[in-house]
């Protein structure tokens, strides 16, 4: 903030409605952070929906694999 000097009276602060040059640069360092926040809230998504589409898997042929021999145990006591 600028201030401005009049005779016999104090100085008090102006504001102005222009960001000055730290404003700017906080600014985009904030802009900044919150692009990669938003990058790595992306890549962890990502990595839960692989993890659980994984699970998934291993959850279907371990079921795959119950049925086969539930069949087999069956035809031998047929």
């Amino acid at each position: 903030m600028s201030q401005t000097v009049v005779a016999g009276a104090t100085s008090t602060p102006i504001q102005t409605t222009e960001p000055n040059r730290s404003t700017t640069v906080n600014t985009m360092h904030e802009d900044l952070a919150r692009a990669h926040m938003d990058a790595r809230l992306g890549e962890a998504q990502q990595l839960r929906a692989g993890h659980q589409l994984a699970r998934a898997r291993r959850l279907s042929r371990k079921a795959e694999r119950a049925a086969q021999q539930a069949r087999l145990a069956l035809a031998r006591v047929l």
